[in-house]
């Protein structure tokens, strides 16, 4: 054997090493990158919580790493208090709730009359739709409370709730999901059997949509749950309102009654609900992408 062939065996010998060791530290660098950034991402969490069991007087000499023992105590002056912080957060529960179901079933049902039919002025609608996307919520707010006063909706759920039918970013959202994962094959079969268009979109498009539905139903009901401006608007009895407009009250109050460590224990307190919905819901996401990961 010649000693150019030998050179040769060793060179192909030797990119499977190259090519194992050089996967083996972009998998490093992948992993140290993401440890990285889970801990920036919890570690205000972590502060948090720490801050909860504190008083006051332990907040106002600076911060430590360890927690302390006043957690309870915090908790039982938040409950003990003048808010209804047990009222708020069923109020935020309520209205987080209602608005993230009424969102992501009526932003589904449009996104799937716009995919599914073809009609006269479904491109103009569509463009419509995106265009009330660009408007903030803050242009239309006044008109909006004064229409609520004018039909004497003020201290009600209802404006709060409502609203949330016409959700254009979720309809975008669905939208998108469904021209790459619903085949208009399948609900021409589905009607080719009988079923009627109601029926269709319940028990075929829905369950197909679970994992995009979940994860709007999570953003709109963080967003719902922490929404301060508009119930600051509207609701004004303490009975009606929400644990953010409760939250601003307990960090407004004067310095004889001001507690930083029942305004973190509030806040640690809040957070749960968020954590609780967020976990009921992973499971449709991760079970939606493990199945296209299949299918594929």
């Amino acid at each position: 054997m010649s000693d150019i062939e030998k050179n040769s065996q060793d060179i192909n010998l030797g990119a499977p090493k190259k090519s194992m060791i050089s996967v083996r530290v972009r998998r490093l660098i992948a992993y140290a990158v993401l440890i990285i950034l889970t801990i920036l991402c919890l570690i205000w969490f972590y502060i948090l919580f720490i801050n909860a069991t504190r008083s006051n007087g332990d907040l106002s000499r600076g911060f430590r790493a360890y927690p302390s023992t006043k957690l309870f105590t915090n908790l039982n002056n938040l409950f003990h208090g003048t808010l209804p912080v047990a009222r708020g957060m069923l109020n935020s529960l309520i209205i987080a709730a209602l608005s993230a179901i009424l969102t992501t079933y009526f932003s589904t049902m449009t996104a799937y009359a716009i995919h599914a039919y073809r009609f006269k002025g479904r491109k103009a609608l569509f463009v419509f739709i995106l265009a009330v996307m660009m408007v903030p919520t803050q242009v239309s707010a006044l008109g909006f409370q004064q229409m609520c006063y004018n039909m004497g909706l003020e201290n009600s759920y209802i404006p709060l709730i409502l609203p949330s039918i016409a959700a254009p970013v979720v309809f975008f959202y669905m939208k998108q999901y469904m021209d790459s994962n619903l085949p208009k094959e399948l609900l021409e079969a589905a009607r080719m059997d009988g079923a009627g268009e109601l029926k269709i979109f319940n028990i075929v498009v829905v369950p197909m949509m679970k994992p995009a539905i979940a994860v709007q139903a999570i953003f709109a009901f963080v967003g719902s749950w922490n929404n301060y401006f508009m119930p600051s608007l509207l609701l004004h009895k303490d009975e009606m309102k929400t644990l953010p407009i409760l939250i601003a009250q307990l960090r407004a109050a004067d310095w004889l009654k001001f507690d930083m460590g029942q305004v973190y224990a509030m806040v640690a307190f809040s957070i749960f609900p968020v954590i609780i919905v967020y976990l009921l819901l992973s499971r449709y996401i991760v079970g939606g992408v493990t199945a296209g990961s299949v299918k594929g």
